[in-house]
């Protein structure tokens, strides 16, 4: 999509419509336990784990639901153990899909991500496919309301970020993904107030896109996301804001 602010505004609209919380659950326990499996059950010193577990709290997610994740995933409970995995893929007009995931079958994965995109006219590739066409950057949200571009750009340049943009309602700040939490420190420590920090796949060119194929790019975004499988899904393609207004009626 045109500008994260733009594809925010898309998945709060439909969080506050779609019977989806119970994903929303699925996808961030997976992500506890496979942080705390990872890099320990300590939160202060393992940030992926710190940002899960603040993740979920944000979402109201019960304090023993996350104790539980939390403790699989350092062994001291019993249960699944699951896979980081990374899909590629085309869909319409030659748009490229990046899809991470997290399971614990793999064929059962792909068969079903298959079949999403096949529905949705496009196709599971193999490694190479869409990667090439994108960045693996850190990715820090700040609300634009009372920041002004210098109070921005004096904040990242001292925090070691690497690059800002202005979204529309939102700054976006990028980082080299071994720097994300060291920037996001010294944001806060600036006194930033900080919407959002992530790693992310983010797309070195974004294609256009209308019409019908808009619509089934948008689809095929939205039909990946309610895999239970599936932790994030990227994507390249542009939307212009009339071509949205025109989709979503708004």
């Amino acid at each position: 999509m045109s500008g994260h602010s733009k594809w925010a505004t898309i998945k709060r609209k439909k969080g506050a419509t779609d019977a989806a919380r119970g994903r929303v659950f699925t996808k961030l326990i997976r992500e506890i336990t496979t942080a705390a499996r990872m890099g320990g059950g300590d939160v202060d010193g393992n940030p992926r784990l710190r940002k899960a577990v603040a993740d979920a709290k944000a979402q109201q997610m019960p304090a023993d639901t996350i104790k539980r994740a939390l403790q699989r995933g350092t062994g001291d409970e019993e249960g699944v153990q699951y896979t980081e995995v990374l899909y590629e893929g085309t869909g319409p007009s030659g748009t490229l899909f990046l899809v991470e995931g997290m399971t614990d079958n793999r064929n059962r994965t792909v068969a079903e991500l298959r079949k999403i995109f096949e529905r949705r006219n496009g196709v599971l590739g193999t490694t190479g496919t869409a990667g090439w066409a994108f960045d693996h950057l850190g990715v820090i949200v700040l609300d634009k309301a009372g920041l002004s571009e210098d109070k921005l750009m004096e904040a990242a340049v001292e925090a070691g970020a690497e690059d800002y943009r202005d979204e529309g309602e939102a700054w976006v700040v990028y980082t080299p993904p071994d720097q994300l939490y060291d920037v996001s420190g010294g944001l806060e420590k600036a006194g930033l107030t900080l919407q959002e920090s992530k790693l992310a796949y983010v797309p070195k060119v974004k294609k256009p896109v209308t019409e019908n194929d808009a619509e089934n790019c948008m689809n095929l975004v939205d039909s990946l996301d309610e895999h239970d499988d599936v932790q994030n899904v990227y994507a390249d393609f542009d939307i212009s804001d009339e071509e949205l207004a025109r989709i979503t009626g708004e």
